[in-house]
């Protein structure tokens, strides 16, 4: 499948990202949980990111067992599902905040809540409010056939993982499967912030372009503008989740704060992104 074959939302992030690739420079890609710190907050911060220079938004279905995801992410994740949030709110999340700013939004989600809601359901849902993709970091490329049918006949791309350790075989493989994007971890182990983002990552962007035309888009890591700029300078995106949350979770009982905190670091590094190559 090629994304000439996309249709629904998939296209318009296609059509994002490929903007950005023609302005000469990486898109930046947000992702904040659904309700965090709660339904109606979370709808509000996604909005607050996209409107404050995201291109794209990656909305996270909380998980109890969130193994891929770090101590910034996990606590957003406990506030959530304490808070009672369901996988209808992070369908809605996703419907209102794409409507609210006509940017493509995502869901980023572990594979069981879905195999458990129905794949078939879940992409129809997805699809139905405007969503543009998923990303699913644990679906085995092996047994994904199922979920790939039912998100091309509902417009969706269907974003893979791939790491360091992804040997170029694999490599092959995975990013044959996907579409959209491919998510490159920049690293091995879970999100959140990190002092370097370090060489791995451009050594993997160049890897993984050497077996696709797909945009190759980095996360893990970038929390700050500078580490943006870098990361810009040789992916097609950047993806930011640890730091969009840690600003939210710092304000506490002050969601006003929080907001215009997230929709400040989404402009620093809307510019950082945008730093010539």
């Amino acid at each position: 499948m090629t994304t000439t074959e996309l249709t629904g939302n998939a296209g318009l992030l296609d059509a994002v990202l490929a903007g950005a690739r023609k302005e000469g420079r990486a898109a930046l890609i947000g992702y904040l949980p659904a309700g965090f710190p709660t339904v109606e907050g979370g709808v509000r911060a996604c909005t607050a990111l996209l409107e404050g220079g995201c291109d794209a938004v990656e909305v996270g279905l909380p998980h109890s067992d969130p193994v891929l995801d770090g101590p910034v992410i996990q606590t957003a994740d406990d506030v959530a599902l304490r808070g009672g949030v369901r996988i209808a709110d992070v369908v809605a999340t996703v419907g209102r905040a794409h409507a609210a700013t006509g940017k493509p939004a995502l869901c980023m989600t572990y594979w069981n809540p879905v195999d458990r809601y129905g794949p078939e359901r879940f992409a129809g849902e997805l699809g139905a409010v405007g969503g543009a993709g998923c990303i699913l970091p644990d679906l085995p490329v092996e047994e994904s056939a199922d979920w790939r049918a039912a998100a091309q006949r509902h417009g969706l791309s269907t974003v893979f993982v791939v790491a360091p350790s992804s040997t170029d075989e694999r490599l092959a493989t995975i990013t044959a499967a996907g579409s959209g994007f491919v998510y490159a971890a920049s690293l091995m182990g879970v999100t959140g912030t990190r002092e370097s983002v370090g060489r791995e990552a451009q050594e993997l962007v160049r890897r993984t372009r050497a077996v696709t035309d797909l945009p190759v888009c980095v996360g893990l890591g970038v929390s700050n503008a500078q580490q943006a700029a870098e990361v810009a300078s040789f992916a097609d995106g950047v993806i930011v989740g640890s730091a969009f949350v840690k600003r939210l979770l710092s304000h506490g009982n002050d969601p006003a704060a929080g907001l215009a905190d997230v929709r400040t670091l989404a402009g620093e590094l809307a510019a950082a992104v945008r730093t010539p190559r």
